[in-house]
């Protein structure tokens, strides 16, 4: 893997999600665009949401959109359209930049105080 994103794409906040990776979000009105790098496979389970297009930098993932499957490797990009059921089989190693439709598909997380 290279040396990742720059260190302003690193100063954004990082979204409240349950998946396992290191993310940084641009919170806006219109949309969510999220840069994330993911160390270990992870499978995000059956879901659906709004619309969502997304470009592979590195590694290799596997989606499921609305019964096909397909793998998609660096330089691929990929559209989910909305409402449409998928799951997401992403492998270690991975690099990649998502763009929701839905402007609230990730919130910055609540920095907490010890």
């Amino acid at each position: 893997m290279s040396d990742g994103f720059p260190d302003f794409i690193k100063a954004l906040p990082v979204p409240d999600s349950p998946v396992d990776m290191r993310a940084h979000i641009v919170p806006n009105e219109y949309c969510t665009p999220m840069f994330y790098e993911i160390d270990k496979d992870v499978e995000v389970p059956e879901h659906v949401h709004g619309a969502q297009w997304g470009v592979v930098l590195e590694g290799e993932m596997e989606m499921t959109i609305g019964g096909e499957t397909r793998t998609y490797r660096r330089g691929d990009t990929y559209t989910v359209p909305a409402g449409v059921t998928h799951i997401t089989r992403i492998r270690g190693g991975y690099r990649g930049i998502d763009v929701f439709a839905d402007a609230d598909r990730y919130l910055p997380k609540k920095e907490t105080t010890p």
